[in-house]
């Protein structure tokens, strides 16, 4: 099935920014804008894990329970996210990059299951890595399966509210073509923060 001729606009925004965000994490180059290509490195496990300011919120250990004013980590396994129930703290707490890839993750990947999936999933089923490579290979795995349900997508479900049904956000109610823009936005602005994260820490901050 051809993609709507509105959803290629957006789908070639995700692709663009998915790949740039991947290229800041792993190297060898990420453009730098311009078409130049500019060399950095893959992201190491301290890094991934580092936190800039006191009382960040991160991802964590299970077994070492939640960090300094969170009071849950989410999702199953050995490791998982900083958070609380709502009301949510204000004003929030940094979070580390570990903590806004494993959202960003989450997000997409609820949001393709509540697509075109199960309709079941939920935050207490996302599996947060506890290492860069993971939290990587996490995240490409997310982008694939959100673009998938971007694919079986037409114009009827482009135009239908609560066509994905992701219980955390207005998904229910906003028409797909809105919640599609609003999950672009989400990988836009959570991947410049992770590559100002970046730039920091190779700056020498995390010794300071």
């Amino acid at each position: 099935m051809a993609a709507p001729a509105r959803l290629i606009p957006l789908l070639e925004q995700f692709d663009w920014a998915r790949e740039r965000l991947t290229h800041r994490l792993t190297g060898p180059f990420v453009d730098s804008g311009s078409g130049t290509d500019v060399p950095t490195a893959a992201m190491t496990d301290q890094e991934y894990l580092w936190e800039p300011v006191p009382d960040c919120w991160s991802v964590r250990r299970r077994s070492d329970g939640p960090g300094p004013g969170a009071t849950l980590l989410t999702g199953t396994g050995d490791w998982g996210r900083d958070a609380t129930p709502f009301p949510h703290p204000a004003p929030p707490p940094f979070t580390t990059l570990a903590w806004r890839l494993s959202h960003l993750s989450e997000l997409l990947t609820l949001r393709a299951d509540h697509t075109t999936g199960s309709h079941s999933l939920t935050r207490d089923d996302y599996r947060s890595a506890g290492d860069a490579a993971g939290a990587i290979a996490a995240f490409g795995s997310a982008a694939d399966s959100w673009r998938t349900a971007l694919l079986a997508a037409d114009d009827t479900a482009l135009d239908t509210a609560g066509h994905s049904t992701y219980p955390h956000g207005s998904d229910p109610e906003d028409p797909f073509v809105d919640v599609v823009w609003w999950v672009n936005q989400e990988l836009l602005h959570h991947g410049a923060e992770i590559a100002l994260l970046r730039d920091l820490y190779r700056a020498g901050w995390a010794g300071a």
